[in-house]
């Protein structure tokens, strides 16, 4: 019993001696590379910055500059006028109702003869029978592996296709 207490006494100190050496490799990994939570120091010391020049006053609206100081709704306001005084100025210019268009000049055309009667071929599609044969075990197959059947069903609808799609191809090819 005493040997069992000493086994367990140093496994609890080796575990501890580990858990300080990581510790200790996690302490110097740490000291080398510095936080990664908190902002590094400036090797150089920065040069202070410019103070700020406080905001120039709004231009006055009555300066020659005074555009700057509108406010967008006065550009949409003048934008929309002028976009009327445009229409109304296009629309003086076009004149009463309008003219009409010039008339087309009528040609004669020439007797044109009648054109022949198109002849329309109809092909009847078949399929041969190995054909239909082929996609419905097709589907057994696909349908049997989608759900995992993979047992002694399988094969037998995997062999009937193989050879299905053999005589397909016999049939089709010309």
């Amino acid at each position: 019993m005493a040997n069992a207490g000493d086994e367990q006494q140093r496994e609890r100190q080796r575990q501890q001696r580990e858990l300080e050496e990581i510790r200790r490799n996690f302490a110097e990994t740490g000291a080398r590379t510095g936080s990664l939570f908190e902002p590094t120091e400036p090797e150089e010391p920065e040069r202070s910055p410019r103070p700020l020049l406080p905001p120039a006053p709004p231009v006055a609206a009555s300066s020659p500059l005074g555009i700057l100081a509108r406010s967008r709704w006065w550009w949409a306001v003048a934008l929309t006028l002028l976009f009327l005084v445009g229409g109304l100025f296009g629309w003086l210019l076009r004149g009463e109702g309008g003219s009409e268009p010039p008339p087309t000049p009528t040609t004669v055309a020439a007797a044109v003869p009648p054109a022949p009667p198109e002849t329309v071929i109809r092909t009847k599609t078949s399929v041969p029978e190995a054909c239909l044969d082929t996609a419905k075990l097709g589907d057994e197959v696909i349908a049997r592996l989608t759900r995992n059947q993979r047992d002694n069903r399988l094969f037998p609808a995997l062999r009937k296709y193989t050879i299905a799609s053999q005589a397909c191809r016999r049939e089709a090819s010309p």
